[in-house]
């Protein structure tokens, strides 16, 4: 069960790297809230990825990281697909 501390740490860093995600894709994402939904999910993906090769992020930095990671992947295969 996750607490809500880390449901909504998960979320703010979600967003944070939805933002970057958005600012290193030169806008070209889909929009700012859409960037920041992709970048939620992406921390999640990121999270997951990370886990399954045995990384993890315990510190704020690193989850950033982890999500962004996760955040450009997602977007990337949503720009796949959209075409």
């Amino acid at each position: 069960m996750i607490s809500l501390t880390e449901l909504v740490t998960t979320l703010v860093v979600g967003l944070i790297a939805g933002w970057l995600g958005g600012v290193l894709t030169k806008g070209r994402g889909f929009g700012w809230i859409g960037n920041l939904v992709v970048g939620v999910i992406g921390a999640v993906l990121g999270s997951v990825l990370f886990g399954i090769i045995g990384l993890g992020a315990t510190h704020l930095v690193g989850r950033i990281l982890c999500a962004l990671v996760g955040s450009l992947i997602f977007l990337s295969l949503l720009r796949y697909v959209r075409r």
